[in-house]
């Protein structure tokens, strides 16, 4: 016999009412209907229990409030009162580790926010903060639930403010597997990490109706907010995957790079890759001529621990690189200027794409390791009318209030200012090492000769050959390797099949690195 909602009804002794309580459990597991499974499977989607089965060990979820229930009457909702409400919330462990997590369940209301739902998530974020340990929201579903009014957007708000009071204390990562849209999508832009999957997820303020009825544009769902586009062109995602299996495996793998909170350091393993390993190769990846491109990707797998390397924004802002890592074992984060894209100059989304990088290494506590090969800032009207003054002192401040150890290496051309914000010396760096091919300068030797040497070179009667010859004298003078180390701008040049080695000892050297920065409230960073 069950009551009208389809939960047994009550029982007379203990061994029933077990039998009830199993059979409500039963039943908040499978959902509400087949039907709604088999839509969510039309649409190439798994269900939410299936995605954090996917990404928890296996049986380590422990599900918090299951049987909530919303408690909202009219337009029909007083009748629909399913089991959890649409977000499946609790914790469990991802390579042994506590993990928090809650799930949309789309087949629950589209996996709308109502007052109820968003209670459970505010709960399961306060248990997260409290615990330190990360948090991992699997996003599907179509924002405020409508029905429910202003409650549903004050639900919202609640979240925002948690998603602020855990930034930097832990790492938070959203993962987008269906809708996300309106003042929704405000929450993955709040945490640590954006992971998208293909055709099925999409993210917007507004949908492509509204956007047709005000601007006249037609674009369709995944062209307005799909993860390509957020991956290539507004950098909102950071990872972008073709189905949610490949996906959420990349989530753990990102998760054994992350400490579990700010109070505590990045796991470190065993690694098998001898630390005195040498990188003779690296002579022949990086042409002596400053004006040949080169892939820098294939210098950072020579280098760390068996060329095994997780890259943030991999599609966006290409002409810098950013990425968690391993050398010997223990996490760095690694910013390198790409020499294949637009010759690895510093640009907007370059500056914005580093400076939150850096941001998050220093959060939780992963050193940083810089490549430098730069010729300097992009030049042109968009990028000065665009902002490039304040976005690269995005850059310059990440870097500068950073505490965690600091180690630059200069591989090839460091020019003008961009040599300065890519943590030089002068801003702070606890070490910085160069190859023999470095060229610290103002700027590059043609330009420099043409301004210094303008007089000489327009008075000459071979102009061109007495350019030439300036440009030979200025790169002997003051381009020439060893430079700055002659005055202490870096600590060492190095062999570079021997910037393994030399990275590992001195990161062993700055494990312990403390540093106070002034009383304050909180800084003021360029926006």
């Amino acid at each position: 016999m069950t009551n009208l909602e389809g939960a047994p009804a009550e029982a007379s002794d203990v061994r029933g009412r077990v039998a009830e309580l199993h059979a409500i459990r039963e039943q908040a597991r499978r959902g509400p209907s087949e039907r709604a499974t088999e839509a969510q499977k039309a649409k190439g989607k798994l269900t939410a229990r299936e995605r954090i089965d996917l990404l928890l060990d296996d049986g380590s979820f422990n599900e918090v409030e299951p049987l909530r229930r919303h408690r909202a009457t009219g337009f029909g909702l007083e009748a629909k009162r399913p089991y959890t409400d649409g977000v499946v919330t609790g914790w469990g462990t991802v390579h042994g580790r506590t993990v928090f997590v809650y799930a949309h369940d789309f087949r629950i209301f589209g996996g709308a926010l109502g007052e109820a739902h968003a209670t459970k998530i505010h709960k399961i974020m306060d248990m997260a903060i409290s615990a330190g340990a990360p948090l991992v929201s699997l996003n599907d579903g179509a924002g405020a639930r409508i029905q429910e009014g202003v409650s549903a957007l004050a639900g919202y708000g609640g979240i925002f403010q948690r998603n602020t009071k855990a930034s930097g204390v832990i790492p938070q990562i959203s993962v987008m597997l269906g809708p996300c849209a309106g003042g929704a999508a405000y929450s993955p832009a709040l945490t640590d990490f954006v992971f998208m999957v293909r055709e099925t997820s999409q993210m917007f303020i507004t949908g492509p109706d509204v956007v047709q009825a005000v601007t006249g544009e037609k674009v369709s769902q995944n062209g307005l907010g799909g993860a390509d586009v957020h991956a290539e062109t507004s950098g909102v995602c950071h990872f972008a995957y073709d189905d949610e299996e490949t996906c959420l495996e990349e989530v753990r793998y990102l998760l054994s790079l992350l400490p579990q909170n700010n109070r505590e350091n990045p796991p470190a393993v065993e690694s098998d890759d001898p630390a005195s390993r040498r990188g003779d190769s690296l002579l022949d990846l990086v042409p002596a001529d400053g004006n040949r491109p080169y892939d820098m990707r294939k210098v950072i797998e020579e280098i760390v621990d068996d060329g095994e390397y997780l890259e943030v924004h991999e599609r966006w802002a290409t002409n810098i690189i950013c990425a968690l890592t391993r050398l010997d074992g223990q996490v760095v984060g690694i910013i390198a200027n790409q020499p294949q894209s637009l010759a690895g100059v510093l640009d907007i989304e370059a500056s914005e794409k580093s400076a939150r990088f850096i941001q998050m290494c220093d959060a939780f506590n992963i050193p940083l390791v810089t490549f430098l090969d730069v010729p300097g800032f992009l030049p042109g009207v968009d990028q000065e009318h665009g902002g490039i003054i304040r976005h690269g002192a995005k850059m310059l401040y990440a870097y500068c209030n950073a505490t965690v150890p600091r180690i630059s290496v200069i591989l090839r051309k460091a020019y003008g200012g961009a040599y300065i914000v890519m943590d030089s010396q002068s801003i702070g760096a606890d070490l910085t090492y160069a190859w023999p091919t470095n060229e610290i300068a103002v700027m590059g030797a043609e330009g420099a000769a043409n301004v210094i040497f303008r007089r000489q070179i327009a008075d000459a009667d071979d102009p061109e050959a007495m350019r030439a010859r300036m440009v030979k004298e200025y790169k002997s003078e003051l381009m020439h390797p060893y430079y700055a180390a002659e005055r202490g701008l870096v600590d060492d040049v190095v062999d570079p099949a021997e910037t393994r080695e030399v990275l590992i000892r001195s990161l062993a050297m700055l494990r312990d690195k403390h540093a106070d920065l002034p009383s304050r409230k909180h800084g003021n960073p360029p926006q």
